[in-house]
C-alpha cells in the first residue's frame, strides 16, 4: 500500500513539474539589461538594432526548430538579426550568461545590452511583440 502511494505522489509531482517548465518554455523574460560578456559582443551585427542570439548546443533538437523560426523572423524583419553561440565545448560562458537550458535566446542591442530572454523556443508573435519597441523600423 504505502509503495503505491509513494508511486501515485511521484508521478503527481513529476507532471506538476512537467506543466511548469511547458508554461515557461518560449516565454520571454525581460532582463535587468546588464551587458552581454565580449564573447557574445564579437558576434554581434553592429548594423542591426537588436541581434538575437540563439545559444544552442550540438545534439539539442529544439534548437533546430529555434533557429529556424529565429532566421525567419530577422530575415523578415527591418534591424533584427541573427546570431547562433555553440555552447557544447563553452561551459564557462553558459555559466557566465545563467544559461540552464538550450536553446536559450538573447535579444542584444547595439550597445550590448541584454534586452530579453527566451528560454526554450520562442514564441514568433510574443517574441516579435516585445521586440518592436527596440526596433527602429
Amino acid at each position: 500500500m504505502t509503495g503505491g502511494l509513494v508511486a501515485i505522489g511521484t508521478l503527481l509531482v513529476a507532471a506538476l513539474v512537467g506543466v511548469l517548465l511547458r508554461r515557461r518554455d518560449g516565454r520571454v523574460r525581460t532582463k535587468n539589461r546588464a551587458t552581454v560578456p565580449d564573447d557574445v559582443r564579437a558576434v554581434l551585427d553592429p548594423r542591426a538594432d537588436v541581434t538575437l542570439v540563439q545559444l544552442s548546443t550540438t545534439f539539442c533538437a529544439p534548437c533546430r526548430h529555434a533557429r529556424v523560426i529565429l532566421a525567419d523572423l530577422a530575415d523578415k524583419t527591418d534591424g533584427l538579426a541573427h546570431t547562433d553561440i555553440d555552447l557544447t565545448d563553452r561551459p564557462e560562458l553558459a555559466q557566465r550568461l545563467a544559461v540552464l537550458r538550450t536553446p536559450t535566446t538573447l535579444a542584444v542591442d547595439s550597445r550590448g545590452a541584454e534586452i530579453l530572454r527566451v528560454d526554450g523556443v520562442p514564441r514568433r508573435e510574443s517574441l516579435l511583440a516585445a521586440l518592436r519597441p527596440h526596433l527602429s523600423a
